[in-house]
């Protein structure tokens, strides 16, 4: 490569080259070099988040007189550009750099710093003027809060409530059908269908309400604690400032928090929405792997529903057709878990008066909720909406279920009924059949006791 594809850039260490063209500067070089580990950067949504950050403060810091208007405007510009997606090709550095995220503090001031220099003609320095008022450690824990809160509320909410709305219209379309319960994976007492997508409707519902209780916390910011918590450097009035002014440019409400030393050193309410989406995740695995039982077949299986067809399932056995959309389902499940995980033992990592684990934090908090908000979404439209119901497969298994006689309990007995069960399995008949020989009730008697659907209303027979 010729000499002219570099720019010489200098910081508080010295001299190196920097790529002619990148808008970044020497600090973000030298994490370039220092972290060569995953090929994995800063999602989008956090470079978005840490670009808010930065336009808020230079907004708070007009106001309050500690930054010349001109270069103010020039980094509102800039942090604009930088929030809207435009440079993030210029933004290289490694997950797994400082545990701080300094490094991306830096990032975002140097490109910041370099576009507000053109726009205004005068040298915006990183430090001194974006990042004014700050410090990486105020900055990074804001912007995990900030980023995960923007797309809790505009990605993964509408996501789950969708899953919710597919699931009840769903309900409604199959409660004519009556099948076989299931506990253990063994016949057990009649459902409806829509009984059963009412338990998952339920799941995510929950879900929704243990993600919103989080909310709370997650609008507390750790911006104006600076460096160690006690907010050196920073104006008295800059933390209340910056809140409601973060609140104009997201449309979202924030306050600083009630302590700042704890924003700083505990990564706590990433680690309890972590929890949050894991409780989610466990509810979709469930979810699809019922779908794959119901589906399983189409002759050696269950074969309850079919799923839409949406792919060949086989390179070698021509005509299968697989629950892929399921599958996919129960591997977001174990990512996010995984990331749960990861969060977890990340959000330990808080030794004395900073956690030093924020990057990773950061990177698959969002990841967990991107996973969430696409599948709940492709669950809902690409299998639930469209499954079909084969009442051929689940008419006859529940006209001979004998753990229908259960509802014979109150009437004749424990004991008595689990000899016309045991006896109805053996001789693979109806249930109604052989309790009609073995009972003194009369068939009308017994088909009104024994009737699946009635079953499933609960309360006790006769």
């Amino acid at each position: 490569m010729s000499e002219t594809a570099f720019r010489i850039e200098k910081d508080s260490m010295g001299e190196l080259q920097v790529p002619a063209t990148a808008l970044y500067a020497a600090q973000t070089q030298r994490a370039v070099q220092n972290f060569p580990i995953s090929g994995l950067t800063m999602p989008p949504a956090f470079i978005k988040a840490v670009g808010m950050v930065k336009k808020a403060a230079a907004l708070v810091n007009m106001q309050l007189g500690t930054l010349d208007k001109e270069m103010g405007e020039a980094i509102i510009k800039a942090a604009d550009e930088v929030i809207s997606g435009k440079h993030n090709a210029h933004f290289p550095i490694d997950v797994f750099q400082t545990g701080s995220g300094t490094s991306t503090n830096m990032n975002t001031n140097e490109v910041i710093a370099t576009l507000a220099s053109q726009f205004c003609g005068k040298k915006v320095s990183p430090n001194d003027h974006v990042n004014m008022g700050q410090s990486s450690n105020d900055v990074i824990p804001t912007a995990i809060h900030v980023s995960a809160a923007v797309q809790v509320q505009e990605h993964l909410l509408p996501s789950l409530q969708h899953l919710v709305s597919v699931m009840e219209k769903k309900a409604e379309e199959v409660d004519g059908f009556t099948k076989t319960g299931r506990t253990h994976l063994m016949d057990a007492m009649p459902v409806r269908m829509s009984q059963e997508l009412a338990g998952w409707a339920a799941q995510i519902k929950n879900g929704i309400e243990r993600v919103k209780s989080t909310q709370a916390r997650l609008h507390k910011l750790a911006q104006g604690g600076t460096a160690v918590g006690t907010g050196i450097n920073a104006h008295p009035e800059f933390a209340a400032k910056f809140a409601a002014q973060l609140g104009e440019v997201t449309g979202l409400t924030f306050a600083p928090n009630d302590c700042f030393f704890e924003s700083l050193s505990t990564q706590d309410t990433a680690v309890e929405l972590s929890g949050q989406l894991k409780v989610i995740a466990v509810s979709m695995m469930k979810i699809a792997n019922d779908l794959r039982w119901m589906n399983s077949g189409p002759l050696a299986g269950l074969g309850e529903i079919e799923l839409p067809a949406l792919q060949p399932g086989s390179s070698i056995m021509p005509g299968k057709v697989n629950p892929v959309i399921p599958e996919a389902a129960t591997m977001v499940s174990a990512q996010v878990i995984g990331n749960d995980a990861t969060i977890t033992v990340a959000g330990q990592a808080g030794n004395f008066q900073l956690n030093v684990m924020l990057p990773v934090i950061a990177y698959n908090l969002l990841q967990s909720i991107e996973l969430l908000a696409n599948m709940a979404v492709v669950l809902a439209d690409k299998a639930i909406a469209g499954f079909t119901v084969r009442e051929d497969n689940i008419k006859e298994p529940l006209a001979k279920n004998p753990i229908l006689v259960t509802a014979l309990n109150p009437i004749i007995g424990y004991l008595k009924a689990a000899e016309i069960a045991k006896k109805s399995y053996k001789e693979q008949r109806p249930v109604l059949d052989v309790a009609e020989e073995e009972t003194e009730l009369s068939r009308e008697e017994l088909e009104k006791l024994l009737d699946p659907r009635k079953l499933t209303e609960g309360g006790i027979q006769g």
